[in-house]
């Protein structure tokens, strides 16, 4: 898949420079993920659209996302608070995205991003932009999430690997290759993660952690960013997977599951399912220089 966007999903919670005890955090703003996504954004001068649809608290996500960026000197900000289907079809807001150099969609719940911009004209030219032009598309927790094509709508992490404990809809169809999962260590999400790759077999499962990230090129290779780790669920060999012939809420076999545990600088091809990691001796003299 030849495109020149970049895509940047986040796990959540990613520092904004505005909390002092955060345990998932590279400590310092200008060094974590919104620093990554104004640079690739093409620097402070970048035009940033906020999307807040997904959130229930807009005003608050807003204004934490807005002195973050002021943080990093970006001066180009923009809202875009999507609460109606129509308000995707608005002259002023095709606009904004046509000129958007970052478009980046907030947490809260990813079913209100698909069903309020998922097949309108915004969501149409955001893929035509993805695909032909030097566009960030960002999105932290339900942001990310939406970016699949098969994207998680749910699931309770008390009934994990029971057949039923996960919803799946349709997503934005960024990447049709993953299926994308956020908080996924600290919620333990390990269960639905799983049962989505067993539904959709053909598919790479990537759990993220908060403040977690990857920066997708080409919708072939990630490189992971941020101060957790991701886990990624590959079932390209499994060699036993009974959901098709499970009844709800019984327990799932599944056998043969590659696992990779990847973190800051660590890289993944999409296509050959390949890692390939940080050098122990740079990690370690990473590590020990922040």
């Amino acid at each position: 898949m030849n495109v020149k966007g970049t895509l940047i999903p986040i796990g959540g919670h990613e520092d904004k420079g505005i909390v002092k005890s955060e345990t998932y955090t590279l400590e310092y703003i200008k060094e974590g993920i919104l620093a990554r996504v104004v640079k690739e954004s093409g620097g402070k001068k970048a035009k940033i659209v906020l999307i807040p649809t997904a959130s229930s608290i807009p005003d608050e996500v807003i204004e934490n996302y807005i002195k973050a960026f002021k943080k990093l000197g970006c001066v180009d900000i923009n809202i875009l608070d999507i609460r109606k289907r129509e308000q995707s079809e608005e002259i002023q807001n095709i606009e904004l995205i046509k000129k958007a150099d970052c478009v980046m969609f907030s947490g809260g719940d990813q079913s209100k991003i698909t069903t309020k911009i998922g097949g309108t004209t915004i969501h149409k030219i955001l893929m035509d932009r993805f695909k032909n032009d030097n566009i960030v598309i960002a999105g932290t927790s339900a942001g990310a999430m939406c970016m699949s094509e098969e994207m998680i709508t749910g699931g309770s992490s008390s009934v994990s690997l029971f057949k039923g404990a996960v919803g799946m809809g349709k997503g934005l169809g960024f990447i049709p290759n993953l299926i994308i999962d956020s908080h996924f260590i600290q919620r333990g999400r390990f269960g639905r993660l799983a049962e989505a790759v067993a539904k959709f077999p053909k598919l790479i499962g990537v759990g993220l952690s908060e403040d977690t990230g990857l920066v997708i090129k080409n919708c072939n290779e990630f490189e992971v960013i941020g101060s957790g780790m991701i886990i990624l669920f590959d079932p390209n060999k499994l060699t036993h997977n009974n959901i098709q012939i499970l009844e709800q809420g019984t327990p799932m076999t599944l056998t043969n599951l590659t696992t990779h545990v990847l973190a800051n600088g660590d890289r993944f091809n999409i296509e050959k399912r390949a890692v390939k990691v940080l050098p122990i001796d740079a990690a370690f003299d990473k590590l020990y220089s922040l």
